[in-house]
C-alpha cells in the first residue's frame, strides 16, 4: 500500500501532534484552571467517567463510547471511583498520570492509521517528548509554556531534523549502512532556496503557504526570530502576495 512521499508525511506528523497537543492543551486546562469544577463533575456515584481533551483545547467528563471497538483509544476508566477515596493531590496527579499515557495511546493509534514509517513514528514521539508530561505540570515540577494551537512548531521540525542527523553520525556500528541511508534521507528535505539538503547544525524553517522548507540563514530567519511567528510565509510567498494587491 502506498505510503505517500516523504514531504506529505511529514505534514501528517505535524497534523498528528497538533491534534495531540491541543488534546493536552484541553486536559491541564481541566486539572488546572478549571480544577474545581472538574473535581465536581467526578462525582463517585456516578458510572464509569472518563476525561477527554478535545482538538480545540477543550476538556470534557463523560461516559465512555458504546461501541466496541471505539474510533479512538479511550481514556482510562472510572477516573470518579477514587475521588473520595483518596487525597486531591494524588488523585490529580493519577488522573494526570493516566491522561499522558491516554496521549501516547493516541500517538500510537494515529501513526497505525496514517502507516508512519520508522523515521516519522520516532518524529511524532519526539516532538511530543519535547512537551512537560501533563504529571510534571500539576505537580508542579515543571512550568508549562506552550498555548496549544497558538505554540509555533517550527522549532519542532528543524531541531528534529536536526536530531535525526546527530543520531546518526553519532554512531560508532554500521557506519557505512547509515550513511547510506542518510543519503537517501537528505533527497527529502532540500532547501527550497538554494537546493541543498541538510547539513548539520542548520536551522530550518517551514513555510505554510508553499509547503516548502527553508535553511533559516537563506531565508534570513534565526531560531529565535521563528518562536514568535505563528504562520511562516517565506521571501516568494510574501512578494507574490504583495504583488497581486498592488
Amino acid at each position: 500500500m502506498d505510503r505517500g512521499s516523504a514531504s506529505q508525511n511529514s505534514r501528517m506528523v505535524e497534523e498528528v501532534f497538533r491534534d495531540i497537543k491541543n488534546r493536552r492543551a484541553g486536559i491541564l486546562k481541566a486539572l488546572t484552571t478549571d480544577f474545581e469544577d472538574f473535581y465536581q463533575q467526578c462525582d463517585p456515584a456516578k458510572e464509569n467517567l472518563c476525561l477527554y481533551g478535545y482538538p480545540d483545547e477543550q476538556w470534557e467528563v463523560s461516559l465512555p463510547a458504546e461501541e466496541v471497538p471505539p474510533e479512538i483509544p479511550e481514556p482510562v476508566l472510572g477516573i470518579n471511583f477514587a475521588r473520595d477515596g483518596m487525597e486531591k493531590k494524588p488523585w490529580l496527579s493519577l488522573v494526570a498520570l493516566h491522561s499522558d499515557a491516554w496521549l501516547l495511546a493516541l500517538s500510537s493509534y494515529f501513526s497505525g492509521r496514517f502507516q508512519f514509517d520508522k523515521k516519522h513514528r520516532k518524529l511524532l514521539l519526539d516532538m511530543i517528548a519535547d512537551l512537560p508530561t501533563i504529571c510534571e505540570v500539576v505537580n508542579g515540577k515543571i512550568q508549562d509554556k506552550t498555548s496549544g494551537s497558538k505554540q509555533n512548531s517550527n522549532k519542532y521540525k528543524s531541531s528534529k531534523l536536526k536530531a535525526e542527523y546527530q543520531a546518526k553520525n553519532s554512531r560508532g556500528k554500521n557506519a557505512k549502512e547509515e550513511n547510506e541511508e542518510l543519503n537517501e534521507e537528505e533527497d527529502d528535505y532540500l532547501c527550497a532556496s538554494c537546493g541543498e539538503s541538510s547539513v548539520l547544525d542548520n536551522f530550518w524553517i517551514f513555510c505554510d503557504t508553499c509547503e516548502k522548507w527553508f535553511h533559516g540563514k537563506c531565508v534570513k530567519v534565526t531560531p529565535a526570530k521563528a518562536e514568535y511567528i505563528k504562520n511562516y510565509k517565506c521571501p516568494h510567498c510574501s512578494n507574490s502576495k504583495r504583488i497581486r494587491v498592488s
